[in-house]
Order: structure tokens, then sequence, then C-alpha cells
């Protein structure tokens, strides 16, 4: 587990969101930065830096929320092992693959359903919350954010997979070809 002393506050935001890959997304969420051009950072700005300029943020309070946020983050994937596994036990297991159409239709994980706004409509107005979803992407980037989303809209058993379809085929099917996107 991560402790607030692993993050040194000038530390740059490019090595925070190596060690921390939701950053970002925490940030944004609770105090509006990363998230488009006004509130921006750049890649070589300090934590510190970056507080200091949006309304001299309490590094420690940020350095408490990042962690929280990754230990959230962690608890909302699922490894590509675990969801073989349950797939293969028979559980009931919704799979959302949030990938452009080409890359599904390409390489895509059995009985997955391309999202798209008609079925998240469709999932949002019938499908029962408790229901184990799982979203899947590229390299898992992406699915964390789907995954929030539905958490947001009250769906308890929503799980991220980790590394994507990518850490799938690497770990579990190693039949299910691999690319890498330009």
């Amino acid at each position: 587990m991560q402790t607030t002393a692993a993050i040194d506050p000038s530390i740059t935001m490019r090595e925070l969101l190596v060690q921390f890959p939701g950053a970002q997304r925490a940030l944004f969420r609770k105090y509006h930065i990363g998230g488009c051009s006004s509130c921006g950072f750049s890649p070589d700005e300090t934590l510190a830096g970056v507080c200091a300029r949006n309304e001299n943020l309490n590094v420690d309070e940020v350095v408490e929320h990042i962690i929280a946020s990754h230990e959230a983050d962690t608890a909302m994937q699922i490894e590509p092992r675990e969801l073989s596994d349950r797939i293969a036990s028979g559980e009931k297991v919704y799979l959302l693959d949030v990938r452009t159409r080409e890359e599904w239709e390409a390489v895509k994980l059995a009985d997955s359903h391309l999202f798209t706004q008609e079925l998240m409509q469709e999932i949002l107005a019938t499908e029962l919350k408790t229901d184990l979803f799982v979203i899947c992407d590229h390299k898992g980037a992406r699915s964390m954010d789907a995954a929030a989303f539905f958490q947001g809209h009250g769906f308890e058993n929503v799980k991220s997979l980790r590394g994507g379809i990518d850490a799938w085929s690497a770990e579990v099917d190693s039949k299910l070809p691999r690319y890498h996107l330009e």
C-alpha cells in the first residue's frame, strides 16, 4: 500500500502519472485540475507548483486524495485471470468493451458487447445494479472512466479489466491477437 510519504511534492506531474495513473482523474474530479486546456498542467510541472497555482491547495490534502483515489481505482479493477476463472465457473458477467468499433471487430473477448450510447441507455434502464459488469478497453485506462461512470449511477459491482484486452491476451489467451495503436 502506498503512503503519503511515497509522493514528494517536488515530483513532476509526468512522474506522478507514471506512479499513480489515475491521478489526473482524481485531481479533476475533486479540484477541476487537468481535465482541459484551461485547467491543465505541464508534464514537467511539480505537484507543489500545480497546487500553488490552483488557489494554494494544501499539498498534503491533495496527496491524500491521490492515494485514496488510487486505492479506490485498484479496488475497481479485476485481474484478467480472476475474470477468466469467474467466466469459466459460469458466473453471469456482462462484458462491455469501450474501444472503437474497428478495434472491437478486429479483436474481442467472447460474449463482449461494444459500448454504444444506445447500449448505455438500455443498461441504465433495464439491468440489475447488482450484476457484475466488467468494462474493458485496449490497455485499461478508458475503462476506468466508464466503470466510475456506472458506479456513479448506482451500479454496485462494476469492474475495469486491469490492463485491458492487451493483458487478457498476454495472461489468459495468447491466441487473441495483440495490437498497437499509433
